[in-house]
């Protein structure tokens, strides 16, 4: 079995997880999958993989190694195509995250364009609301909403969104609309959260022009807490009270007139949404041709603006 043939069998078991689920991908049998990443352990005199009864799991090396061989098997299949004539065309796999509620609303639809301009990708997504590492969990391009650290990652900028405070009209005109942060005060709030706590409400006094002079914590009362933007979103609309969420979260909403932005001149500045991927010049066809994609579609949306 030749190094590249080792390398294909590691990196099934990195993906499945174990011995077995990798043979049946790879139509090998098992103990022929042991033997092969047995004798890539041997020959780079390191352990790639702790084994228990239950779970394969990568070492350090191993997540070094693993890293390396999808860098090497993509330069080979890009090099393969380009000597077949088939650069112009991206083929193979191509994987994707991003947020979940973004992913559905935003990413998705784009998405869907993708079979009709290049039929030989095969994209595979993961809407999840976690930082996806993206060469450890195998992941190609990854949609993300924040300001991104020095990473070494690229990242092509695609639109901002606001946080924001809204309400329904109904609730607004029973119980007044707030005109400072101080005075959520005498409302009730609809937060969402992912941990047992909320967290305050914070403001910023001209935030949205980018000089924020000070910051505000504000501290309505709260009866209904939800784990999801979209029920929080839903709860306004019925009337429950105010509710803090990204702006593409509620935008459908706001366009309807079922909900109203307060506050805005207490929103900090807006947040950036950026596609990032990791070969940066380098990236493979089928890669370039995802970001382009990602980057066409999401710029031309009007929720992604700010």
């Amino acid at each position: 079995m030749d190094r590249l043939d080792s390398m294909r069998i590691f990196v099934a078991v990195a993906d499945e997880g174990g011995f077995a689920p990798a043979a049946r991908r790879l139509a090998l049998s098992p103990p022929a999958v042991t033997r092969a990443v047995a004798a890539v352990e041997e020959r780079i005199g390191a352990r790639l993989l702790h084994r228990t009864t239950r779970v394969v799991r990568l070492t350090e090396a191993g997540t070094r190694f693993l890293e390396d061989c999808r860098r090497i098997l993509a330069e080979v299949e890009e090099a393969e195509a380009a000597a077949a004539g088939l650069h112009a065309e991206p083929r193979g796999p191509v994987a994707v995250t991003a947020p979940i509620l973004f992913g559905r609303l935003h990413v998705a639809p784009v998405l869907f364009d993708v079979a009709g301009r290049h039929p030989q990708l095969v994209v595979r997504c993961l809407f999840v609301d976690r930082i996806v590492h993206l060469a450890e969990e195998g992941y190609d391009v990854a949609v993300r909403i924040a300001e991104l650290p020095d990473s070494g990652l690229s990242a092509v900028r695609v639109g901002t969104v606001r946080r924001i405070v809204c309400a329904s009209p109904a609730y607004l005109a029973a119980h007044g609309t707030p005109r400072s942060p101080a005075d959520l005060a005498q409302h009730e709030a609809i937060p969402f959260s992912r941990g047992p706590s909320t967290r305050d409400w914070v403001f910023h006094h001209g935030g949205r022009t980018g000089a924020v002079s000070r910051t505000e914590t504000a501290e309505p009362r709260t009866r209904l807490i939800v784990n999801q933007a979209d029920v929080a979103v839903a709860a306004a609309v019925a009337g429950r009270g105010l509710t803090r969420v990204l702006s593409y979260q509620a935008a459908a909403e706001i366009r309807a007139g079922r909900l109203k932005v307060v506050l805005e001149e207490f929103e900090p500045p807006p947040i950036p949404i950026q596609v990032v991927h990791q070969e940066g010049r380098r990236a493979s066809a089928r890669v370039r041709a995802l970001v382009d994609i990602l980057a066409e579609g999401l710029r031309a949306d009007p929720a992604l603006r700010g």
